[in-house]
């Protein structure tokens, strides 16, 4: 798009976005709340819908906006136990870590996986519905996995997120 605010710079980070403060704020009221009719936002943003509306599909084509995602209610579905496991992997398995990781993400009540630098190789978000599934689920998934050299559990007493 010629008239995109949102240009490719090609410095030392290639394919780079450059965003204005108007796209910052787009995506700023976007995160908050992806349903917000578009007249509203470009209310919020102060520019015509039609510029709001270009504005957003520019975000999407330069792939800042790579989808709109509901954000559920985990207790709603009766899973209550949070807890953030650290796992590390064993050294004849770290030629595998995309592989494992792969694994790890595809397990139930795994809601995200992160690779990590450091002592521990992933960190992941798990939901379940009572301590002992969140037992088993660590015996079976994890504690019985050879590739995996040990987990560290934490369990989650509540998340706190900026505007809840």
């Amino acid at each position: 798009m010629p008239d995109s605010p949102i240009a490719r710079t090609h410095g030392s980070l290639p394919n780079r976005v450059r965003l204005d403060e108007t796209d910052r704020l787009i995506l700023k009221e976007l995160m908050a709340d992806a349903r917000i009719p578009n007249n509203v936002l470009a209310s919020k943003a102060g520019i015509a819908p039609s510029t709001c509306l270009g504005r957003v599909r520019a975000l999407r084509d330069a792939g800042i906006i790579r989808g709109f995602h509901a954000s559920v209610d985990l207790e709603a579905l009766g899973l209550l136990v949070y807890a953030l496991i650290s796992v590390r992997v064993n050294s004849q398995a770290r030629n595998k870590m995309l592989a494992i990781g792969q694994r790890l993400r595809a397990l139930p009540n795994v809601q995200s996986v992160f690779l990590l630098a450091g002592d521990q190789d992933f960190l992941m978000h798990v939901a379940c519905g009572t301590p002992k599934e969140l037992r088993d689920f660590i015996a079976v998934h994890l504690a019985s996995d050879p590739a995996i050299a040990n987990t560290q559990t934490n369990l989650v007493f509540d998340h706190l997120t900026p505007g809840h």
